[in-house]
């Protein structure tokens, strides 16, 4: 059986420095690397030859990284996103996950958490197995389809990215359960992501906000000093 083909990943970057540095290393990683220098670039790029993957700087010139997140997920694009910023207010990874991005990362980064996030990425777009996609996950007022990472809560509908399904379905897996930080990180990102990162409770903050829509009550509780879980009040 042939070897599979490597996935390409398109790097859009405006700083000519931090653009080199992350198709340079990508491709020592074995990756088949295109690179933009601004959102439309990047939407021509995308255009022309689809990517697996697309690692997307938010703050740059002509069309910024929330414009190109929004136009491609208004095409019904779902090319896993993640996305570069410099700033790291709550306020402004909230706008990158809105507008469709699947993780972010704060500059500066490491390379190696990059790659990382990258194929824990990867690895969430994969097909699911058939029994998977099919088996509907149901939790007291909460229905969650994982063919279409759809979910509806007191009859409002709820749309998850990749990251915020993976989180969800952790948590749905084990109802009542309490789940330490570090086991819900290893199922959602991977054994190889480090547990230092303040991911988890932004993403946990943002599920929260999806799921209490209309004054829902909350059902995702801090343990604290442990980690969450998923409990009617």
């Amino acid at each position: 059986m042939p070897a599979a083909e490597p996935p390409t990943v398109l790097v859009v970057d405006d700083d000519p420095e931090v653009r080199a540095a992350v198709v340079d290393g990508l491709c020592v990683e074995g990756y088949v690397v295109r690179s933009a220098a601004d959102g439309l670039e990047a939407l021509s790029a995308v255009a022309a030859e689809p990517p697996a993957a697309i690692v997307l700087d938010l703050a740059m010139p002509v069309l910024d990284g929330l414009a190109v997140c929004r136009r491609l997920r208004g095409l019904g694009d779902r090319t896993p996103v993640l996305v570069l910023t410099a700033r790291d207010a709550v306020s402004d990874r909230v706008a990158g996950l809105d507008a469709g991005a699947d993780d972010y990362l704060v500059k500066p980064f490491a390379l190696d958490e990059l790659f990382a996030r990258l194929r824990a990425l990867l690895r969430r777009a994969a097909p699911a197995e058939p029994a998977e996609e099919s088996e509907t996950l149901v939790f007291a007022d909460l229905t969650v389809d994982p063919a279409t990472r759809t979910g509806v809560r007191r009859g409002l509908p709820i749309e998850l990215t990749r990251t915020e399904f993976a989180l969800l379905d952790v948590l749905m897996r084990h109802p009542g359960q309490v789940l330490p930080r570090e086991v819900i990180q290893e199922r959602v990102w991977g054994t190889d992501f480090g547990t230092d990162s303040n991911s988890l409770a932004v993403y946990i903050g943002y599920l929260r906000r999806k799921l209490e829509a209309g004054g829902a009550p909350r059902l995702v509780h801090t343990v604290h000093g442990v980690g969450y879980r998923l409990a009617e009040q």
